[in-house]
């Protein structure tokens, strides 16, 4: 059985180190894992997507439309927007946050209102949590992240908080550590 996971987010919000921490988890458990970056305008704040595939024997990291089990999403409007990646019966893992894109911005148009319950009529198991703010909690909002994994964390029963938590511990820098392990915690607790 083959597991395809998105990682999406605006450039900045540590969807990369999210993407590394569940490849090196999946991979501990003896899986093939396939990870494949594409960054966009990531250093201006646009979109980033992350494929993170792993099974037994995985030949290609790209997902196509309709074939993810899981989008982690680090924004709102960024779930809605891969919301095709998604296959029936998937589930979107949203950080409630609202960051406006340049369009927004500029005044070109207004940030669409409802998404999460659009997501939801569409037919998309969505599970949202203020992650930016739980974060903000543990110590620093730059943790929205790893609150966010350890929310993802609770759909794996074949892979152990202990097992994640020994892949924090090795893929975060040392100082940042108790930080994160306390993200974690308070994303599986939320």
């Amino acid at each position: 059985m083959i597991t395809n996971v998105m990682v999406v987010g605006v450039g900045g919000q540590g969807s990369l180190l999210a993407s590394k921490l569940l490849g090196h988890v999946v991979l501990q458990k003896g899986y093939d894992v396939k990870v494949s970056e594409v960054h966009g305008m990531s250093q201006r704040g646009g979109s980033v997507v992350t494929y993170v595939r792993f099974g037994d024997k995985i030949y290609s990291p790209i997902i196509d439309k309709g074939e993810a089990d899981y989008i982690i999403s680090f924004e709102t409007l960024e779930a809605a927007r891969y919301m095709e990646y998604l296959k029936p019966g998937g589930r979107i893992i949203v950080n409630a946050q609202e960051i406006d894109p340049m369009p927004v911005i500029t005044g070109a148009t207004d940030y669409p209102n409802g998404l999460i319950e659009k997501m939801k009529e569409n037919g998309a198991e969505v599970d949202a949590m203020d992650a930016l703010g739980i974060a903000a909690e543990a110590g620093s909002p730059k943790a929205t992240n790893i609150v966010l994994m350890g929310r993802f964390s609770k759909y794996f029963k074949d892979i152990t908080k202990e097992e994640w938590l020994k892949a924090i511990e090795e893929c975060v820098p040392a100082k940042f550590l108790e930080l994160n392990l306390k993200a974690f915690e308070m994303g599986i607790n939320a």
